[in-house]
This record gives structure tokens, C-alpha cells and sequence, in this order.
């Protein structure tokens, strides 16, 4: 009985590896996969920066100044990965 099912069950993958072997296979672009994932990882960090920037709320001049050149500083790395401020 086993032996009998164990060579079905190679008849099988013999027949689903002739399947696949017959379709075409999909290219699948090559490159930088994780050169995109981390520019994207990059991107979210800055853009949850960006918004604890914004969220942030003093009364203090030196503050406030130290905030807004923060602000630029992530912008400014947001627009070299390509971000732009969606109104």
C-alpha cells in the first residue's frame, strides 16, 4: 500500500515539474530589492520625523528656531528620495 501511494505521489511532482517546465517562466526584475526596501524604510522614518516635528508645540524662540531648521533638515532629505508635500 505505501508503495503504491509513494509512486503516485512521484507521478505527480514528475507531472507538476513538466507543467511548470512547459510555462513560461515570468521575469522577475533583477536589482535592488533591498536598495528600494530600505530607501522606502528611509523614506517612512523621515516622514514619521517630519510629523513629530510638526506635532511638536513651544513657547520658546530658541525652540521653535531649533524645530524649524530640523523641519528643513528632513525635508530637504525627504526631497533627495524623491518626497514632495502633497496639499
Amino acid at each position: 500500500m505505501a508503495q503504491g501511494w509513494e509512486s503516485k505521489s512521484v507521478e505527480g511532482q514528475q507531472a507538476e515539474a513538466e507543467v511548470a517546465a512547459s510555462q513560461p517562466k515570468t521575469q522577475k526584475p533583477q536589482g535592488n530589492h533591498g536598495a528600494d526596501a530600505e530607501s522606502r524604510r528611509k523614506r517612512q522614518e523621515l516622514e514619521l520625523q517630519r510629523e513629530f516635528i510638526l506635532s511638536q508645540r513651544t513657547s520658546s524662540p530658541h525652540r521653535r528656531s531649533a524645530l524649524a531648521n530640523a523641519l528643513a533638515d528632513v525635508e530637504e532629505k525627504l526631497t533627495e528620495l524623491g518626497w514632495t508635500l502633497h496639499l
